[in-house]
């Protein structure tokens, strides 16, 4: 049925496309309806030759004169063929014949954009609005939307998204995008309102109790944001997307069992996601069951091979149960790929440290300073490598590069005295150690940590006191 179907309408075509061809070269005397024309520019249109559809829209206009619709397309064609200002003048005259068909609007639109005229496209679209009501405003506000979107006033598009809701409060065109909008304005409250309003009269709108809760995570309302997703799934069980937010929201609480849950949901209902497992194994992580989370991370690493974090993340769970070794072959696998990633040569130092591989842990403590030479935490490690091995030269000349790289931070200053007393150098310590008490006393719980035998030393002590007096 369906083949004889198609067969007679391919015989229809050929026929009038017969017919056009004779009207065309001036043949035979031909005659074809408006509805014939249309069908031929749709057939040149689908087949994209777009100077024989033009061809066939003037011939129709020739014909029927006083047809909106093919004036319409017609302009619609040199639109495509880029010659914007002869479509406006086709479509002028269109709007002479029926000022009420919206796409006289959208291709005007379209032509003052092209045009770049983006305040003629927009009075435009709010002039029309004033005339047209239902799908026709609807459609009106998607289109301007669109044009506040190309020249980024972004609170004006989800104005026009606002706008529709108003129109049609359960539009899901609406509201998947003012979904986004709400978050990239920053207009959460606004957001809440709205779709509140829209729950009022719609208690089964899933996309608004999503859409409700995403903005109410939008305020770190977190409690709220999951109420919100609970009834969304209540209205429609499969909906992954606000299983995937109400995982995220149970995680800033810190509530990880529950997040765990609701991600292992997502896992169920949609394709395996990388984010998602490595989301659990992080829940995994802050449970302290760092096997469970290193099962979730190399999942994630099984669709994502190319991100070394997440080998990174693997090698500090090796790292928290001190298997030094594991934890380190995982982290030398993610520096192969990203040589310059100052967490992973530091974690990769405190391997070595454990393992007690000196010479190695100083160079990818090195390689971390190198990488940030401002960060404290790789000038502290580096410096208490260097201590511990008692490589006091170098340990003094790196005390010197850190305070240059930090603007003489105080710290510092206790670990050079620390480094001074170190090689032998007290009288030089002290005089390091007094500067530092000078300029942050607090940190003298770092120094003592780094050498507690320092408080064996009298002149220490003494000095100490005479801090504590003055304090």
């Amino acid at each position: 049925m369906a083949e004889h179907s198609s067969r007679e309408e391919r015989d229809e075509m050929a026929e009038l496309l017969s017919q056009f061809e004779q009207l065309r070269t001036g043949g035979a005397q031909s005659y074809l309806e408006e509805e014939a024309f249309e069908k031929i520019i749709d057939h040149f249109q689908q087949k994209e030759q777009l100077d024989k559809a033009l061809e066939a829209a003037q011939l129709a206009v020739e014909r029927f004169p006083y047809s909106s619709s093919l004036q319409v397309r017609k302009a619609d064609i040199l639109l495509v063929h880029r010659r914007y200002r002869e479509g406006l003048r086709v479509l002028d005259q269109a709007q002479l014949l029926d000022s009420r068909d919206i796409n006289i609007y959208i291709l005007r639109t379209d032509a003052y954009l092209a045009l770049d005229q983006q305040d003629k496209a927009v009075a435009l679209l709010q002039e029309a609005l004033q005339h047209f009501e239902g799908e026709e405003r609807i459609e009106l506000l998607f289109e301007l939307a669109d044009v506040y979107d190309d020249y980024e006033d972004f609170d004006k598009v989800f104005d026009c998204l606002k706008g529709v809701l108003e129109v049609d409060p359960i539009n899901e065109e609406a509201l998947y995008k003012i979904c986004f909008w709400t978050d990239f304005t920053g207009r959460n409250e606004e957001g809440i309102k709205l779709h509140l309003k829209i729950l009022d009269d719609n208690p089964y709108s899933e996309l608004a109790w999503f859409n409700l809760g995403a903005a109410y995570q939008g305020l770190k309302l977190y409690e709220k944001a999951i109420d919100a997703y609970k009834y969304a799934v209540a209205v429609e069980e499969k909906f992954d997307y606000a299983y995937r937010n109400m995982g995220d929201a149970y995680i800033r609480l810190r509530r990880y069992k529950e997040a765990i849950e609701v991600l292992e949901r997502v896992h169920e209902l949609a394709k395996p996601e990388d984010v998602i497992f490595e989301a659990i194994g992080f829940c995994f992580e802050k449970l302290k069951q760092p096997a469970q989370a290193r099962f979730n991370y190399r999942k994630a690493s099984h669709l994502r091979q190319e991100d070394s974090r997440i080998l990174y993340k693997i090698a500090c769970t090796y790292f928290n149960e001190q298997s030094w070794e594991a934890a380190y072959k995982q982290v030398d696998t993610a520096i192969r790929m990203h040589r310059s990633q100052f967490d992973y040569q530091l974690l990769a130092g405190e391997c070595c440290i454990q393992l007690g591989r000196t010479k190695e842990a100083v160079q990818h403590f090195m390689l971390a300073v190198r990488a940030k030479p401002r960060n404290m935490a790789g000038w502290e490690s580096l410096i208490r490598c260097l201590y511990q091995a008692e490589m006091w030269e170098e340990a003094l000349l790196q005390t010197s590069l850190s305070l240059q790289a930090t603007k003489d931070k105080p710290l510092f200053l206790y670990y050079k005295a620390a480094v001074l007393f170190g090689a032998g150098r007290s009288k030089e310590g002290l005089l390091q150690l007094e500067e530092a008490l000078d300029r942050d006393a607090r940190l003298l719980k770092k120094f003592v940590t780094l050498r507690p035998s320092i408080l064996q030393i009298p002149q220490v002590v003494d000095l100490l006191a005479r801090y504590k007096r003055k304090a």
